[in-house]
């Protein structure tokens, strides 16, 4: 496996152990040593045999530490990835042979881009992301076993929610396993709950099929296309916006400056959270508003 190419999904099942924390609790730890690290990922391997027999045939690599969901969920599943790499270079790795294998910090530092961001610490849903590899007949049906039951029924084990809690320093109200597009869908969600659900088919694009193409060409939301692994934004003059977006009102009328504000920040907003997701985002000129211009 070569580093630009990300780990196959007929080969892996990607996954994470999602804490959902309560409001306002702090955060003591933000990755665990690898004894502590080699620990957890033990017990999250005995709860994912559990969901699945055939888990304990696989090989499980885990990190002892906790991300944001935008840290996970974009294109190519680089964290996922990063954690496959580590773990093919892991001294006498065997796939398929029910290894465990723990990416702890060593002197505060994780190993290769394991590194969570401080942009986006203290959200109320942390994640600690795994992957199983080997077989890929096993793989298949580990992975239809999880898509089908983990959202369900996926609840972390006692002794591994409590693990997880006092090694990090966590108050958590609830623990469960999701694969990556159980997070997808949640988040999915959670974006429709904060005005958000327009800009989620362009993210799900990039996600899930990134050579793919989408618009979103619904006023009053920016003109957005999604093409060749980038989004690109319509950056439309006052005239351009006016015609596309406020016909209805008169060119000397005093709300129009104040829309135009309003437009331009959706526009900042939308290419904020494409960011987060590691989406590539170019601002186009389109002096007329013609969408065949992006």
């Amino acid at each position: 496996m070569t580093d630009s190419i990300p780990p196959d999904p007929t080969l892996h099942v990607l996954g994470a152990l999602a804490l959902e924390l309560t409001p306002g609790s702090a955060v003591a730890r933000d990755a665990l040593p690898q004894a502590e690290a080699g620990a957890l990922a033990t017990l999250l391997a005995r709860d994912l045999a559990a969901f699945s027999i055939d888990a304990a045939s696989l090989q499980l690599a885990a990190v002892g530490a906790h991300y944001d969901p935008v840290e996970l969920l974009r294109p190519g599943w680089p964290l996922h990835r990063e954690l496959d790499q580590l773990a093919a270079r892991a001294p006498l790795s065997v796939q398929g042979s029910g290894r465990v294998i723990a990416f702890g910090a060593h002197g505060g530092q994780l190993p290769g881009a394991l590194a969570a961001s401080p942009d986006f610490a203290g959200g109320p849903l942390r994640l600690l992301p795994f992957v199983l590899s080997g077989d890929a007949t096993v793989i298949a049906r580990v992975g239809d076993a999880f898509e089908r039951d983990l959202l369900e029924r996926g609840m972390a084990g006692a002794g591994t929610a409590l693990a997880a809690q006092d090694a990090f320093g966590l108050a958590v109200e609830h623990a469960r396993y999701l694969t990556v597009h159980d997070l997808a869908a949640m988040t999915a969600m959670q974006y429709g709950h904060v005005g958000l659900a327009p800009l989620w088919p362009v993210i799900e694009a990039a996600l899930l099929a990134p050579d793919s193409q989408e618009w979103l060409d619904a006023p009053p939301e920016p003109l957005v296309h999604y093409c060749d692994h980038e989004v690109r934004i319509a950056l439309l003059s006052p005239p351009a916006w006016h015609a596309r977006y406020a016909a209805d009102m008169q060119a000397d009328d005093p709300r129009l400056e104040r829309r135009f504000e309003q437009f331009q920040a959706r526009q900042r907003q939308f290419a904020a959270v494409l960011g987060a997701h590691g989406i590539a985002v170019t601002f186009v000129h389109c002096n007329d508003g013609d969408a065949a211009d992006l």
